[in-house]
């Protein structure tokens, strides 16, 4: 009986050991997104994505709405910072339901782009598209 109690909490140290490392990794994977949507590399982003998917099995639409930029999300941040290429990446990858989703401000994409007079953004161009 009591290898067995023991066997248990051994297995269950290991399984919380290994649970922990993945949400830091995660974190780790993702800490330079906003710089790289920011500077506008296309590549460097793809390649990010192509990371995390293939690490952690998770979709831009899986971990879009967990990541801030200085308070905004990442497309409004594409939109602020005029990075056309990873802006119009992003609205092609996310799916069409969540881009017309309101955000953490409870205001929606386009309502967003409205207010701030971002409509002649291409990236704006391609949501509309989208939606």
């Amino acid at each position: 009986m009591l290898k067995i109690v023991k066997a248990s909490l051994i297995v269950t140290a290991a399984t919380v050991g290994f649970a922990m490392p993945a949400q830091a990794d995660i974190n780790e994977a993702l800490a330079n997104i906003c710089t790289i949507v920011q500077a506008d590399d296309k590549g460097e982003l793809r390649k990010k994505m192509r990371t995390v998917q293939s690490d952690y099995k998770l979709k831009l639409r899986d971990y879009y709405d967990g990541i801030t930029c200085n308070g905004q999300s990442l497309i409004r941040t594409a939109l602020l910072s005029n990075a056309v290429e990873t802006g119009t990446l992003m609205v092609k990858k996310m799916p069409s339901k969540a881009l017309g989703n309101p955000e953490q401000d409870g205001k929606t994409l386009s309502a967003w782009i409205a207010e701030q007079g971002l409509d002649s953004s291409p990236i704006a161009a391609e949501l509309q598209e989208r939606l």
